[in-house]
């Protein structure tokens, strides 16, 4: 299950504000988690006060799985990151955009070579306003963005379900390892 938030990041939070959580799926999670980290980085507050990567939106019978049983297919479970944030600072609608600009929405379970359920575009929700925001939101990316271009976006847009940490090793990947593997479609499009 999802591992206690740092409270000693509480202090940069705005006054008076509470945390909220986002969560997005949109291909490896490392790096969706590399690129929201690399623009909203901790120390800057930014807004993003702690993000961990890990597996959401699978089977319920499918619960604590494990990276390899994820890439089999069998869970359902998309790689997802998962950020906490003081929306005071950066609001769920800019975290939606933002979630849009960096990799390929329009493609079914996939971005780059990476196939599978498991690298699908999702949007998991946590009340009814982040529905309303994220379907605002996609709805407008869509009509600027793709419109044009002749291309629907698939990204799914779904309610929260049971979150499960992927093994620390995932966790900063990118960050930890500047050579390891990164999709190309997870940089800014526009």
């Amino acid at each position: 299950m999802q591992k206690p938030r740092l409270t000693f990041l509480l202090p940069f939070l705005c006054p008076g504000a509470k945390p909220e959580v986002a969560t997005f799926a949109a291909g490896c999670f490392w790096g969706v988690e590399h690129i929201f980290l690399k623009h909203y980085p901790i120390k800057d507050q930014k807004g993003i006060l702690t993000t961990s990567v890990g597996y959401t939106g699978g089977k319920e019978a499918s619960k604590n799985p494990d990276y390899k049983t994820v890439c089999t297919g069998a869970t359902d479970h998309a790689e997802a990151l998962n950020i906490e944030f003081d929306p005071q600072v950066v609001t769920y609608a800019e975290l939606v955009e933002f979630f849009y600009r960096t990799h390929d929405p329009t493609t079914l379970n996939s971005q780059g070579k990476d196939a599978g359920t498991q690298y699908r575009s999702a949007i998991f929700y946590h009340t009814p306003e982040q529905l309303k925001i994220a379907n605002e939101v996609t709805a407008a990316v869509q009509a600027k963005h793709f419109d044009p271009i002749g291309k629907k976006i698939v990204t799914q847009i779904v309610e929260a379900g049971p979150w499960w940490d992927a093994e620390d090793y995932h966790q900063e990947y990118l960050h930890k390892n500047p050579w390891g593997y990164q999709c190309p479609t997870h940089k800014l499009h526009w």
